[in-house]
């Protein structure tokens, strides 16, 4: 059995300069990733671990289901137990990591030291999967795949948002995710995500890191009410602002908006409401 350690699409794209394009998973099945894959659009997927149950056994098997494409993968992790979660989700496969809801600059910092690898980091020596459990173990090519993990970076919190050029100055954080729902509750104002207060700070952030080289990342949901000609407008709006990266859909957000729009059409012609 060889390693796996396989090049990182995502890394690939950033350093290159092009731009990038990916979806957002909540279900652990493999199969939801090989669907992904089978439609030959997407540089990588982001499975949503925040917002969903799995176990240890799904991230390994998703990032086998991955390495059947040219798809580069990424994990969306709480920030307790932040270290635990990104060193097995990297061990298990996943090429890419993004940090949710931190608070200060120093959570951020200890984030980027448990991806990095020793001697700079905290990511040492694992009998991990994408060394061959125990072929290759702390090797200097495991040393140069946890160097070329993409580190992305929730800013939705007040308080990081107001240290948010102390975030762009560290070296090791390569993208930029502003959170306006978030955001939005931690300024006073739930469910306002297009307050102005909440586009300002949005904008502001994205501004702020292209200034900065860093690569601010936009999400766009599904919307099925709002049909292509709502998601493209809201598609000019980033790109206007100079973003080249995205991540779009959720796939429990796509599953409810068909629901309702293709249901409510066939209720509708039946009269059954």
């Amino acid at each position: 059995m060889a390693p796996i350690l396989r090049r990182n699409k995502l890394r690939e794209l950033l350093r290159q300069g092009k731009p990038t394009l990916g979806t957002h998973i909540h279900s652990s099945w493999p199969g939801i990733m090989e669907v992904v894959g089978n439609s030959e659009m997407m540089d990588y997927v982001e499975f949503s671990s925040v917002y969903a149950p799995f176990d240890l056994y799904a991230l390994e098997n998703l990032a086998r289901a991955s390495e059947l494409y040219d798809m580069s993968t990424m994990i969306k992790i709480d920030p307790v137990p932040s270290y635990f979660l990104a060193q097995r989700a990297i061990g298990a496969g996943f090429q890419n990591v993004m940090f949710a809801d931190f608070r200060t600059t120093e959570e951020v910092q200890g984030a980027l030291k448990a991806v990095r690898p020793e001697p700079e980091g905290m990511n040492g020596c694992w009998m991990h999967r994408i060394e061959g459990y125990s072929i290759e173990n702390g090797s200097k090519r495991f040393v140069e795949y946890a160097k070329d993990v993409v580190i992305a970076v929730m800013i939705e919190k007040k308080p990081l948002y107001d240290k948010l050029e102390d975030v762009l100055n560290m070296t090791d954080v390569d993208m930029i995710q502003f959170g306006p729902c978030d955001y939005a509750m931690s300024i006073g104002l739930a469910g306002e995500f297009s307050n102005p207060k909440v586009c300002e700070a949005e904008e502001h952030t994205i501004k702020l890191s292209l200034k900065y080289d860093k690569h601010p990342r936009a999400e766009l949901g599904s919307n099925y009410t709002s049909g292509p000609a709502g998601f493209e407008k809201t598609l000019k709006r980033y790109s206007d602002l100079g973003v080249v990266d995205y991540c779009i859909g959720f796939d429990v957000s796509i599953l409810l908006d068909w629901m309702r729009a293709y249901g409510g059409l066939t209720r509708k012609m039946l009269k059954m409401d």
